[in-house]
């Protein structure tokens, strides 16, 4: 049968009892170098990554909405779930933009699509990235992060020979962490490459 156009892409089912690495690593590893670090009394207070968000701004959708169309079904082949598309909330006239218009997409994930994800963005995708020497250390003061990208391309779902339209994306990683401190400590064990200080 055809795929029809904007199908939820399907991703295969995982084996039951899978358990993503990264998780195996947080339970085992990251949990007990927290609790040590931050003298926690009990495994609860040690914070949990909750989920990662990504959203995709596409420039040029307000002259075709079928670039929106196609920047969601590349991220939903990247992340294996189904991304939507966002809208403005208000009129642009600078940028001809008017309410209610597609102009983006996004995808929230949790659970082993979440680990999944962040496994091959540390290990496949960022390493791809040209003279790449480690991502900022800014958090947003409520324990979580958010990482740039300038282009999708590094991920190894999207196909070159169809020449893609290059966008970036916002990567954000939403913890339990009480303190800007400990999310970094969490994300830098789960292998996230923030730039070394030089001092």
């Amino acid at each position: 049968m055809a795929k029809k156009k904007n199908e939820p892409v399907e991703v295969q089912a995982l084996p039951a009892g899978y358990v993503p690495t990264l998780k195996k690593v947080y339970k085992e590893e990251i949990v007990p170098a927290l609790e040590k670090q931050f003298s926690y009394t009990t495994v609860m207070q040690v914070p949990k990554l909750v989920k990662i968000t990504i959203n995709e701004g596409v420039g040029d959708a307000t002259q075709d909405k079928k670039l929106v169309e196609e920047a969601a079904e590349e991220l939903a082949l990247i992340v294996g779930q189904k991304a939507v598309i966002t809208s403005s909330k208000k009129d642009v006239s600078n940028f001809k933009l008017r309410k209610g218009m597609p102009i983006g997409t996004k995808v929230t994930l949790r659970g082993v699509k979440m680990y999944e994800f962040l496994e091959k963005l540390i290990r496949v995708s960022l390493p791809r990235i040209r003279d790449f020497n480690g991502i900022a250390e800014k958090l947003d003061g409520r324990g979580n992060y958010t990482l740039g990208l300038k282009e999708q391309i590094i991920f190894p779902e999207i196909d070159m020979d169809k020449n893609p339209k290059i966008h970036g994306m916002e990567i954000t990683f939403v913890t339990t962490a009480k303190t800007d401190e400990e999310a970094h400590a969490l994300l830098k064990a789960f292998g996230l490459p923030f730039k070394k200080h030089n001092n």
